[in-house]
This record gives C-alpha cells, structure tokens and sequence, in this order.
C-alpha cells in the first residue's frame, strides 16, 4: 500500500488529481488517477504472477529444512538354494531402519539458500508493483493528454466555424470571393481530420489504460483532471541517490546470499554424508535373533565437486557486475527522464512567456482588422494556425513532463519532492 501512495502523493505534486475535465462528462463514470492506481495493483495479472512467485519461493523454503526421510528395508538371505539351504530352512531375515545424517552444515546451507530465494521474490514483487504503478500513471496522462488534445481541436473547429457567417456576407458585399469560404472550410476540415485522429489515439490510450487495470475493454467515459501544473525538478544527484532505494537494487542483496549459500553448498557438497542403520535380524534355523548396526559413508577419492565449485565461485563474483548494470540501466532511464523534465519546463516557460499571448493577440487584432477589410482570408487562417500549433505544442509539452515525472517516481520507489519541500 505505501507504494501505491508514492505514486498518489507524486500525481498530485504534479496537479494530475485536480478536477477540470467537465467538458468530457458522460454518462459512464470518469476515471480518477487513485481509482487506476488502485484498480491497476488489484488486478493487473503481473502482480498476480509476482504473487504466485512469492508463494512457489516459500513452498521452496519450507522444504529446504525437511530432514531427509529414514529408509526401511527388509532382507532374506540364505534361501532357495541347495542342501541345507533348500526353501527357507536357513533363511537369515533382517529387517533394518537407516538414515542419512548430512554432515557439515548442508541442511543449514541449503536453508539459507531457500530464504534468499524468497527474499528475492518479495523484492520482485515490489519492483514489479512500482513498474505497474508508473505505467498506469502515464496511461493516465496520456489519456488526459489526449483529450485536452481534443478540447483544443474543437475550440479551433468552433472559431473556424465562427469565421463562415463573416465571409458570406463579405461574399454577398462584394469584398471577398466564393473560393474564400471554400478555403476557409477546407481549413476547418482539415483541423477535423486532426481531431478524428486525436479521437483514434485517445480510444489506443483508453484501452491501454484498461489493459494495465485488468479489464479486457474500456468502462470509463475518461479520466479527470489537469496536465496543467510544473515545478522544478530538484538537482539529479537527489534523484540518483533515491534511486539506490529501487527494489530492483536491493533485490541484488538477497541474490548474493543467495548465491553465497550456493557457494557453500558446492563446497560442502564433497564432505560425505553417513548413513547409520540399525536393524533386527532372525535366525530361521536355529530360532535366534540379534541386532545388526550399520554406518556408510561415501569416500570422496574421485569427486571433489570442483567444478561446481568453480561455477558457483563465478556466479557469486558476477552479482556485483550484475548490479552494477542493472544500475546503469536505472540512471539512464532517470537521466533521459530528468532532461525531458528540464527541457518540457522550459519549453513552457517560453510557450506561456512569449509565444502563446502574442499568438492570441495576433489572432484577435487579425479577426478584427479583417472584419474590416485590412487582412486577408490566408493572414486569417495563417495566424490561427500558429495559435494551434502553439496550443498543441503545450499540451505535447505538458505530456512529456507528466511522463517524465511518473518514470522518475517509479524508480526512487518512494515520496519524492519535486521542490524539495513539503507537500
């Protein structure tokens, strides 16, 4: 549970919980982010898999400390033969209980090595409980992406629309022509075509979305909420630090004492094991009885196991290497991220700064000389296209740091401040 809170507290830090999705209200409820997340840890069949492993590693454990069972055996000797020995005349029947003692410590070895295993199950299934958790979160926000994508298609549809009226009567006074209204339709076809696109890639990102919850087909009408709050990342080296808390690292821990057991296994391997008996033996000819005592072992001329040794002496010096890549991969996937976090925020801060109010002015200063005859029909459209343009690049851009956010809260695997203060 606190894993999946991570992942909430993060959302909101980057305003993915407020409301401000009205305009897609249906009849089918929406979707809110903690609903996925949770939804997402309570069915998606990946978890479900890392459980089950959980409990295969423990089934493991449990039979890593059973004492090997004791034999019973019965023998008859001396019959069937010839002369005195003819039928069962002098038969010699002994009846024996023997066990094997493991000597050297191989049952506690074997032991450890089972709770390593099951250490290492546990840690990944909290790695695979933090990768489902950031990737239903950028579902989320590419769902949400996608539908403002929307909005700002049918805001653009709806001004094109506006624009039909003003040129038929510039048409019916004269002062423009009928392939003006032709162009200006086309125009607003064209943004149509867009937003059947846009409509496309929201209903792949919907089914996504449903897919990591563990639903074979879309029941929401969307998903609530806003892309439209940033805030500056801290320094990366805080990122790289947190990283060192990712259950894809700590996992390595219990793999090396996984592999140490192993080590000692292999070693003790070549130690011989005795196998005690003791039995009760019967005398058929002369109607006497007496106890028969056994010790075995093996001796170890041959096979010293060290082979396995050697292999297990390997494996146990290539977790360090493993790990090592494993952080590697981690810092890259964070370092990628951390740029697109940087480079989406000042993207927008030169969208919202500069770019997106000169737009705005332009189209209005544009639509009102046109109404009075001082700019044509394609500065018109030209403008307009500009100012949507410069809308889809913020949503693109706002796209991009949500995701980058989301990527980055699941490998710290744990609340992270994106100021670096308190939330």
């Amino acid at each position: 549970m606190r894993l999946s809170l991570m992942l909430l507290r993060a959302a909101a830090v980057a305003g993915l919980l407020l409301p401000g999705a009205g305009a897609f209200a249906q009849k089918a409820p929406m979707l809110t982010l903690p609903q996925a997340l949770q939804r997402a840890v309570n069915a998606n069949p990946r978890l479900t898999a890392a459980e089950r492993d959980i409990g295969i590693r423990t089934g493991k454990s449990l039979q890593a400390r059973a004492v090997p069972n004791p034999d019973l055996s019965v023998e008859v000797e001396n019959i069937a033969g010839t002369g005195q020995y003819r039928g069962t005349r002098s038969a010699e029947t002994t009846l024996q209980l023997s066990q094997l003692i493991e000597l050297g410590g191989k049952r506690e070895a074997r032991i450890a090595a089972g709770v390593a295993e099951l250490d290492s199950a546990h840690w990944q299934r909290q790695a695979v409980r933090l990768e489902v958790l950031s990737e239903t979160a950028v579902a989320y926000v590419n769902v949400l992406a996608e539908q403002r994508r929307i909005q700002v298609l049918d805001e653009q549809v709806s001004a094109l629309d506006r624009l039909q009226p003003l040129l038929q009567r510039r048409v019916e006074a004269g002062a423009s022509s009928q392939p003006e209204i032709l162009r200006a339709q086309v125009a607003a076809d064209l943004v149509r075509v867009d937003r059947e696109k846009a409509k496309a890639a929201l209903a792949s990102a919907k089914r996504e979305l449903a897919l990591l919850m563990g639903d074979s087909a879309v029941r929401f009408a969307g998903v609530a909420g806003t892309l439209s709050d940033t805030r500056q990342p801290p320094p990366f080296r805080v990122i790289t630090d947190a990283i060192e808390a990712n259950p894809q690292l700590m996992r390595w821990s219990a793999v090396r004492a996984l592999r140490d057991a192993e080590l000692l296994t292999a070693r003790l391997k070549s130690i011989p094991d005795l196998r005690a008996g003791v039995g009760y033996r019967r005398f058929q000819e002369t109607r006497d009885s007496a106890m028969v005592v056994g010790l075995s072992l093996t001796v170890p001329l041959w096979d010293q196991n060290q082979g396995d040794i050697l292999a297990s002496r390997h494996s146990l010096e290539k977790v360090q290497a493993e790990r090592a890549i494993n952080k590697t991969a981690l810092l890259s996937v964070a370092g990628k991220a951390y740029d697109t976090v940087e480079g989406a925020i000042q993207e927008l801060r030169l969208l919202r700064a500069s770019v997106l109010p000169n737009a705005r002015r332009a189209v209005d200063g544009i639509e009102d000389g046109y109404g009075q005859g001082r700019f044509t029909l394609l500065e018109l459209l030209d403008v307009r296209a500009t100012l949507i343009d410069a809308l889809l690049r913020e949503q693109e851009a706002l796209r991009s740091y949500h995701i980058a956010i989301a990527t980055i809260e699941g490998l710290v695997g744990r609340p992270f401040a994106l100021t670096g203060g308190t939330r």
